[in-house]
């Protein structure tokens, strides 16, 4: 007597979110690689990356909009922000009007070091998506902005 299994696809890899699981996972070991030598998680480069960001396109930056834009839970958020502060790669100080708000910036080291990085972080996404076509990168990018625009925070 044979049961019947619970799954939808006949095969793991032909599961979208098995696949890109899959894909996530292999894709942060190169990230996570490279960061080491740094010492910074990849939470903690995405956050100084997106204070870059928002520093050069003169957003009021505070913990909320951090965790809005880079997806990351709250408690994610400060804690690489705390450990960031600790580094001297960022500044956290009160909001100037919203009290129950922290405004965050990057310090000069913390801006220094994020250039550094940068670049070597797109080099490694360019490395592991050369596998395929520049047609087909729009088309990821193009299904990828539709997937994280539909996720509703928990």
């Amino acid at each position: 007597m044979t049961k019947q299994l619970p799954f939808g696809f006949e095969k793991p890899e032909d599961s979208p979110g098995f696949l890109l699981w899959q894909t996530t996972l292999t894709w942060q070991r190169h990230i996570k690689k490279a960061l080491e030598v740094y010492e910074l998680s990849h939470p903690q480069f995405v956050i100084m990356a997106l204070l870059l960001w928002f520093q050069t396109h003169h957003y009021d930056t505070t913990q909320i909009l951090i965790a809005n834009w880079s997806k990351l839970d709250k408690m994610t958020v400060s804690t690489a922000l705390k450990k960031l502060v600790l580094l001297g790669y960022v500044h956290r100080m009160e909001h100037e009007t919203d009290t129950r708000a922290k405004s965050v910036s990057l310090t000069s080291k913390g801006k220094e070091l994020v250039r550094k990085l940068v670049p070597l972080v797109e080099e490694i996404d360019a490395m592991f998506f050369s596998k395929t076509s520049v047609a087909e990168q729009k088309s990821l990018i193009r299904i990828l902005k539709k997937l994280t625009s539909e996720v509703q925070d928990a």
